[in-house]
């Protein structure tokens, strides 16, 4: 039986086409083995939205090279996609494989079993509604990711995902419902549905708040959240169903700069003012909600004032973490073009000045909930301690015996203790 292991880089979404992709490989006869165990083949789903990504790419070949030297390696995804002729040079890479037909990996394999050098298939992504054959059931995590969109329209300046994955498209809604009751029937009481810009979801007269209201019907399904979105594609009657049923009480929106002018310059669609007139009203609508964000420090241009506009944002606004990304220029994005670059300096110094920022945010937000009764869905046991999350995207902690695995209970929280809550039943 031929030995594989997957790795995964980057966002929920290729998460969610990993697990697809393994139980592919199950139901064709492979043994899928950790990523630190002998293997015959071993797949890197690849990442390319920053250069940290492609670094770790690099990265990851040099250690299957030297840990696993006899195995062949796959490369799928973002990068296989936009960076195919840069893959090839890559010792033991045997196939490149982009998004168009990742997917469909067992079949590529089949078809280029075994190439003296790297097989590319990359053919342009077609802009058609999509399905996904084989349920992405991780039996690795207790929550699923499920993909429901694909694809971006927006073409921000800094962003080179439109080329990587295509233009936006929609999953077909009965193949979506069809998994997830597979998810549910698996034992997944938590779903995340997953895309590149899943706000702009439409299929048959079906929009995103709409898939979420059918899927909230499913038998043992608890709880739905929503991945990344962006924040012009947010309908204002989703606060209103946020916790009331499935829907967590959680939003992570793209903010990117709180500069207008920086903002204009990245393509976004959006004002700083329109940005934070929508999260003042999700937090008053919807008590308790997380709110977090991404930042992009130094991109071309950005002024001091360009960055302190940004903290102010944060620090003012009901925001309660930020994922800080340092720019740098991605092959196909049109700021690549631009001069008036920032130095690497005054980048490491802007982005931790927002990592203490972001710290002090999360801990005000874990404070305000101290004293509350929250349902945790428990996860992962360590020592005598169960480790779980809540609807509103808090990391709890709490002492208890037995088996809590996959539990969803009522928690009391009592105090912080580094990155999470101390809770008791």
């Amino acid at each position: 039986m031929t030995k594989i292991s997957f790795y995964t880089l980057g966002c929920r979404l290729n998460q969610s086409e990993t697990a697809s992709i393994q139980n592919s490989f199950e139901a064709n006869g492979y043994e899928v083995v950790g990523f630190d165990k002998p293997s015959d083949i071993v797949v890197i789903n690849t990442c390319t939205v920053t250069e940290n990504g492609d670094a770790d790419t690099r990265r990851l070949v040099n250690k299957v090279n030297r840990l696993n030297p006899h195995a062949r390696i796959a490369l799928v995804g973002c990068q296989a996609q936009v960076q195919k002729e840069k893959l090839v040079l890559m010792p033991n890479v045997r196939w490149i494989v982009g998004n168009s037909r990742k997917m469909d990996l067992v079949s590529v394999f089949k078809e280029n079993p075994d190439p003296c050098q790297a097989a590319v298939i990359a053919p342009v992504i077609e802009r058609e509604p999509f399905t996904q054959p084989v349920a992405s059931i991780d039996h690795q995590h207790t929550r699923a990711n499920i993909k429901i969109q694909d694809g971006c329209d927006f073409f921000c300046s800094f962003c080179e995902i439109p080329y990587a994955r295509g233009r936006a498209r929609s999953r077909v809604f009965e193949d979506i419902l069809q998994e997830t009751r597979a998810l549910a029937a698996a034992g997944h009481k938590e779903i995340i549905l997953t895309g590149v810009n899943i706000g702009t979801y439409a299929y048959e007269n079906k929009s995103l708040l709409d898939v979420i209201k059918i899927l909230a019907a499913i038998d043992g399904l608890k709880r739905i959240r929503i991945s990344s979105i962006e924040p012009t594609t947010i309908p204002v009657e989703l606060l209103d169903y946020m916790g009331k049923g499935q829907l967590c009480r959680y939003l992570h929106i793209p903010l990117q700069s709180g500069s207008d002018e920086m903002l204009t310059e990245m393509r976004r669609k959006y004002t700083a003012t329109e940005f934070s007139r929508f999260i003042q009203k999700a937090h008053q609508k919807v008590p308790q909600i997380c709110i977090g964000t991404d930042v992009i420090v130094g991109f071309p241009g950005e002024t001091d004032k360009y960055f302190e506009q940004t903290v102010d944002l944060i620090r003012e606004g009901p925001i309660h973490y930020v994922h800080v990304f340092s720019y740098s220029p991605r092959h196909m994005a049109q700021s690549r073009l631009r001069e008036d670059n920032v130095s690497l300096h005054v980048i490491s110094k802007r982005s931790q000045i927002l990592r203490e920022l972001s710290a002090r945010k999360r801990r005000i937000f874990y404070e305000s909930l101290v004293g509350t009764v929250q349902a945790v869905l428990l996860e992962e046991a360590r020592g005598n301690f169960w480790m779980g999350l809540t609807d509103n995207y808090v990391k709890i902690k709490i002492k208890a015996q037995g088996q809590l695995h996959n539990q969803i209970l009522s928690v009391k929280l009592q105090r912080i203790e580094g990155q999470y809550l101390i809770g008791e039943l």
